[in-house]
């Protein structure tokens, strides 16, 4: 329908990604972006590592390997059309010592099964041909994961959009969501009202709490986990080449530090997982009492914490302790130790979680009349976003 308002909440790349998709499948269509800071991708988006992955970890059939995928090639010619940063430098997943290489074949398995290109198993020698510093039984190699710039990107989709005729309003904080009559939806905030013909929710680390502004079920709930990084030393910076990742442990819920080139040239070292006190924690002394009670009280946080305290624990001892906090990582690359990394930056992921203590892994989109909320998009959902941006208006207007 031509002149129809849709209003899109969340200016991160999910959000951007979804209103240019609208913006240029639908000409006549009125994109609205509507977004509570002053600037763009402020949160999850501006706090990404810059890797887009390949699809290696996701279950076969889901929506993340799917959308990963998809996601990847489209954004790679994206990021080809507009010259932005795009370098495929590559993942090694080290298998560290020999009881975790048959985790690291089921693994390899998985990733044939998701069509990842190029992936291959790899003995010690070959593996430090791609990365002599690096140390393991054997490691998988990811030749076509690459690194980019994610905030750059977002703010390309939102001049996409301003270019087709949208609009993107910041400083706009939802505080109220109502169906008024006549039909549509009105978003209301301190600065003023919108109102839309249909509403797409993409609000991240606050998507549980806009969700229900717009009469949507409590869960999944967001819990807020702050991802902390160590940045390695300029002297150091070439002992890692692209990326080296871990073999997760299906016990855990959290993959694990790792080493990240970015496309400016340094490595990081991370993130590792600690509760967050802010839904915007970005430091250990950012604290919520409201968020705090709310994390309380909800039955799904004390099972999380009963399943995975000790995990709990030595994440919180790495928060604290750099030394602590490289013991793992020098598994990987023993060259690098706690005397040559700094503390450097954190995000916050926003971690959707069941009553049941069950980590919400799939992307988890659901549509009520005129109103559609991505309730869940965890990594890989920056790699996904231009093909999540594709499901999500189908959703929208044909689901």
């Amino acid at each position: 329908m031509a002149d129809e308002t849709v209003a899109v909440v969340g200016a991160g790349i999910v959000g951007l990604a979804t209103g240019r998709e609208i913006a240029l499948r639908r000409p006549g269509t009125r994109v609205v972006m509507l977004e509570k800071e002053q600037r763009l991708a402020v949160h999850q988006t501006g706090h990404n590592s810059g890797v887009v992955h390949a699809g290696i970890y996701y279950a076969p059939g889901s929506l993340k390997a799917r959308l990963c995928t998809r996601g990847r090639g489209l954004l790679r010619e994206y990021c080809e059309e507009r010259r932005l940063p795009y370098d495929e430098c590559g993942k090694l997943v080290v298998a560290v010592c020999g009881e975790e290489v048959p985790r690291m074949e089921r693994l390899h398995r998985n990733a044939l099964e998701n069509g990842v290109p190029g992936v291959r198993r790899l003995s010690p020698s070959a593996m430090r041909e791609i990365e002599p510093h690096v140390m393991g039984a054997a490691a998988l190699h990811s030749p076509r994961t690459a690194i980019t710039d994610y905030t750059a990107v977002a703010r390309a989709f939102a001049q996409d959009i301003t270019n087709a005729g949208g609009e993107v309003r910041l400083g706009f904080a939802v505080t109220g969501i109502g169906r008024p009559r006549g039909g549509g939806v009105e978003v209301s905030s301190r600065s003023g009202t919108v109102r839309a013909d249909r509403l797409v929710l993409c609000a991240g680390l606050r998507s549980d709490e806009v969700a229900r502004l717009a009469g949507g079920g409590e869960e999944p709930r967001i819990v807020p986990f702050r991802g902390e990084y160590m940045t390695v030393s300029a002297a150091k910076t070439h002992m890692v080449r692209g990326l080296v990742y871990p073999v997760p442990d299906p016990r855990y819920p959290f993959l694990g530090v790792h080493f990240t080139r970015r496309v400016d040239g340094t490595v990081e070292v991370g993130p590792n997982a600690v509760l967050a006190f802010s839904r915007e924690g970005y430091r250990l002394s950012d604290v919520d009492l409201r968020e705090l009670r709310r994390i309380a009280r909800f039955p799904g946080t004390w099972r999380l914490a009963r399943a995975h305290w000790r995990r709990g624990i030595t994440e919180l001892r790495g928060s604290l302790s750099v030394r602590a906090y490289m013991k793992a990582a020098e598994r990987y690359v023993p060259g690098i130790r706690a005397a040559d990394v700094a503390r450097g930056g954190a995000g916050v992921r926003a971690q959707a979680l069941g009553r049941d203590g069950a980590l919400v892994d799939d992307f988890a989109i659901h549509r009520s009349g005129a109103v559609t909320a991505v309730r869940n998009a965890p990594s890989p959902a920056a790699t996904s976003s231009l093909a999540i941006a594709e499901h999500v208006v189908d959703t929208v207007f044909d689901g």
